[in-house]
């Protein structure tokens, strides 16, 4: 697509608030349906004319993720239309779709009908590439027709590229704490190391996870493995008490 870049757009410190901002929210976060409610709660600041935002997500093999500033407008951003919406363009696309006064917009008739019942005038759709298994679009809606334009493409490019990163790394997380939980899983199944989690849970009245956590700790502590750590512990409680 091609923007006239003589307007122009939100302000250098506006925007890099805007997606510093987006960053804090999303550094920690390893579930990607709470990454979106993030990602749609600090976009919708994306300008004063930006009435509301949404997030449409697919995912290989996974439900659809749908997020929305207001829940009134989530409808918006489902799969209720099939391709027939913005979002929908958008990722088919894999270009920016506008429409800044839906009063005149034809692409889309049965959700343009129910958008402008709910208030929307007009909206940008932003594809969102995340990884080789998820893609999206984050979508920019405004109350008032005529408000959308080259600014806020711009705008809402910035934000699609950001968001893809970011939710990309979401992902990663989430896969590396899925990953985690199977190892920690095998090892509490494992004897010794199963026996060693069991007597730390007794002496701290701790859970299994953190049980395993010390026993971790204790191991990188000493440089030692961790199976040769629990053997010494169950060792020393299973040693007769003298006297």
């Amino acid at each position: 697509m091609n923007l006239d870049t003589r307007e122009p757009t939100l302000g250098v410190l506006e925007v890099a608030a805007l997606l510093r901002e987006l960053t804090a929210g999303l550094i920690a976060v390893d579930d990607f349906d709470e990454a979106l409610r993030h990602l749609v709660r600090i976009a919708r600041d994306a300008g004063p004319e930006v009435s509301w935002c949404g997030f449409t997500a697919l995912r290989a093999g996974e439900p659809a993720g749908v997020a929305a500033s207001d829940p009134r407008l989530a409808e918006l951003d489902e799969l209720r239309h099939g391709p027939e919406s913005p979002a929908m363009t958008a990722i088919q696309r894999r270009e920016m779709t506008i429409a800044p006064d839906l009063d005149d917009e034809q692409r889309w008739p049965g959700w343009t009908a129910r958008a402008r019942g709910l208030g929307v005038r007009g909206v940008i759709s932003a594809p969102v590439d995340v990884d080789d298994r998820a893609i999206g679009a984050i979508n920019l809606y405004a109350g008032t027709a005529g408000t959308f334009s080259t600014r806020h493409q711009l705008t809402a490019m910035l934000l699609a590229e950001h968001a893809g990163l970011l939710l990309a790394a979401v992902r990663d997380r989430a896969r590396q704490a899925e990953r985690a939980g199977e190892i920690d899983a095998s090892l509490l199944g494992e004897g010794v190391v199963g026996q060693a989690v069991g007597v730390i849970m007794t002496q701290r009245g701790c859970p299994a996870p953190e049980a395993l956590e010390v026993l971790r700790s204790a191991a990188s502590s000493l440089d030692i493995p961790l199976r040769e750590v629990a053997e010494r512990l169950v060792a020393t409680v299973s040693r007769p008490r003298e006297g």
